[in-house]
């Protein structure tokens, strides 16, 4: 998920602190944004809960699981190929109780299967998914959404994977049969994708999801990408939802991916979570480049609170919500879900936004 770009460039919290979280009544829409939030399954589960404001999020995506070679999802109680902390098998009765939990609230909770990296454990999705194997494929999902109680499945397939899938003409027939199949037990269907050739959902599939969550990220990352740039800047996210509404997806239906992370270049640590740079950083962290952003210099590219509200803003006017990969790595007093919230409260501004 967080590599979308690799194949290219590679409650118990005061009542106060919820009103903050949350906006006030819409005055230009009817439908309230959602806020899609995903838990990374693979950094622990009770890890990615405890440190996610809950009331704060109307969906859930548990990242992320794969098939077995034979296609099941579920084997004597354990998922076939879902890690938790520390590479742990992940059981189906901790799911059915996290399930529980995030729906307390109200939430939907749904299965996120794939991912930016497909781990070794997993089946060949390209043989899954083609005709022979296709309606099997597609009742393992829905047999599994059924058996830990979700709402729904979220489809992460991207970059040379869901090209060659798409290319052999399996892509689109697939989503098509998995839809009717979830909609039958009132269930949902989202997706996950990028904004580059190669790497977004084929037209044909956007009329079968519920949601279509942009990744609206990883323009450069450690190992990709033009030097010198910012990995999700602000123009980006206006670039991207105005390509997807102009591909077909209906504005309700479109949200805004953004991230709770950073890069680090010229000798900085690639990787960082906001928490860790907001406590690294707790002055500098209030920008979105920290350090100078040119080829060869030592900078870090991240999204700062301020950015984060933009964008939720942006999103508000052009599309249905906002997306989080992933929760985790929101500092402990929530500072980016408040800025998600701040900006999707705020009046909808409509001229050149």
């Amino acid at each position: 998920m967080k590599r979308i770009a690799l194949a290219h460039w590679m409650c118990g919290v005061a009542i106060g602190f919820i009103l903050i979280l949350w906006p006030g009544p819409a005055t230009a829409r009817t439908a309230k944004p959602v806020t899609v939030g995903y838990l990374a399954i693979f950094k622990g589960l009770e890890l990615s809960i405890e440190r996610t404001h809950l009331p704060s999020y109307t969906h859930f995506n548990l990242s992320f699981a794969n098939p077995d070679a034979e296609g099941a999802f579920v084997r004597d109680g354990e998922m076939t190929c879902m890690t938790g902390a520390f590479g742990s098998r992940v059981t189906v009765e901790s799911l059915q109780t996290a399930v529980t939990r995030l729906r307390r609230g109200g939430a939907k909770v749904l299965v996120s299967v794939g991912g930016g990296v497909i781990p070794g454990c997993s089946g060949d999705w390209q043989a899954l998914l083609a005709p022979g194997k296709r309606a099997e494929t597609a009742a393992a999902l829905v047999a599994l959404a059924d058996q830990l109680g979700l709402d729904g499945v979220d489809i992460d397939l991207e970059g040379e994977l869901l090209t060659a899938i798409d290319r052999a003409g399996n892509y689109a027939p697939f989503i098509e049969t998995l839809s009717k199949a979830l909609k039958a037990r009132g269930k949902l269907l989202t997706c996950a994708t990028a904004s580059y050739e190669g790497g977004m959902i084929p037209i044909g599939s956007i009329p079968y999801f519920d949601l279509v969550n942009v990744m609206s990220y990883d323009a450069i990352g450690p190992s990709w990408g033009p030097a010198g740039a910012e990995h999700s800047s602000y123009a980006m996210a206006r670039r991207d939802l105005d390509l997807w509404l102009a591909r077909g997806v209906s504005r309700e239906r479109l949200v805004l991916g953004v991230p709770f992370y950073g890069y680090g270049f010229g000798g900085e640590k690639p990787n960082w979570s906001y928490r860790e740079l907001a406590a690294a950083h707790p002055d500098a962290a209030k920008d979105d480049v920290i350090g100078k952003a040119c080829a060869g210099c030592r900078y870090i590219t991240h999204n700062s609170p301020a950015t984060i509200e933009a964008k939720a803003r942006l999103a508000k006017a052009k599309a249905g919500g906002v997306m989080v990969w992933e929760l985790s790595q929101d500092t402990p007093d929530h500072a980016l879900t408040r800025a998600i919230h701040r900006g999707l409260s705020a009046p909808v501004v409509r001229a050149n936004d």
